[in-house]
């Protein structure tokens, strides 16, 4: 019984950590919770920003609000860490946010107040951590226990969903720039896809939208492909991308372009490269 309920307790601990890294913006065991923005930035002199929770399920659903440390990886995944890696800072010392813990009715929204504290002793540079919502679980019923004691044997598997949105503190200028290698385009089963490499260098995290477009020998521009909201953390030195392609376009001739650009309302480009088809 001793090994079946640890077996068990693994299973349950795999399953909120696949839940914390593959659901950001939805918690479906606990109510629908949608949150804006998904991003926070402090730059620019800002002090206060807010993040709003609405809850558009039809449960009731609790959170607890905590900051966690994540390190991203050069395909992409998170891991959670307590100390920084080298070139990188932590955001928490310089957050206060409240509440800490939000209970949400079906249709109720609440916003979560943010302040900056001690920004003047913060070095030129960037400071990150993660706000983490943990969905609470619903107490255990009157009667559960003394179930268990009559029969001997309570499996009750209740994996506790999490996710996280990045907060970041911009100190000063940034140094950062970023450039593509190595694209090639990769014929399968599913269709084609464009596989490359982003470098970044510099002090801060680069986060945007890239576009690939197709540009036949005629001069005839077709968009091909778009991913939304993709970011390289600081301080990862690179990250590698595979982007679905329009399977209606031959890929044996003209030129892809690839543009990373920022989002709205910069929308500078922060990559840009083209590559001929053969």
């Amino acid at each position: 019984m001793k090994s079946v309920k640890k077996h068990l307790t693994k299973i349950v601990v795999l399953i909120a950590l696949w839940c914390f890294l593959t659901i950001p913006f939805l918690v479906t065991a606990q109510g629908n919770l949608m949150i804006f923005p998904k991003r926070i930035i402090f730059d620019g002199g800002q002090r206060f920003q807010s993040l709003s929770l609405s809850n558009n399920g039809n449960d009731t659903a609790r959170y607890v609000i905590s900051m966690v440390q994540i390190r991203m990886k050069e395909d992409g995944s998170f891991e959670t860490i307590t100390e920084p890696d080298s070139a990188q800072n932590f955001a928490d010392r310089n957050i206060r946010f409240f509440p800490r813990t939000v209970t949400l009715g079906p249709n109720e929204a609440q916003l979560v107040k943010i302040q900056l504290i001690r920004s003047k002793e913060l070095a030129p540079g960037e400071y990150r951590s993660h706000i983490y919502l943990r969905a609470e679980k619903e107490k255990e019923p009157l009667g559960t226990k003394d179930a268990a004691k009559a029969t001997n044997i309570a499996i009750n598997i209740k994996p506790i969903f999490g996710f996280s949105i990045p907060l970041i503190i911009k100190i000063g200028e940034s140094t950062t720039k970023t450039t593509m290698a190595n694209p090639v385009v990769q014929m399968s089963e599913n269709g084609p896809s464009l596989k490359f490499k982003m470098n970044r260098t510099g002090n801060m995290s680069v986060y945007g939208d890239i576009t690939v477009n197709h540009i036949a020998l005629s001069g005839k521009i077709t968009k091909v492909g778009k991913i939304q909201g993709l970011a390289i953390y600081a301080p990862t030195p690179a990250r590698y991308f595979q982007i679905p392609l329009d399977k209606t376009i031959q890929y044996n001739s003209g030129k892809l372009q690839v543009i990373y650009a920022a989002q709205p309302p910069a929308s500078s480009i922060l990559a840009e490269t083209d590559f001929l088809l053969q």
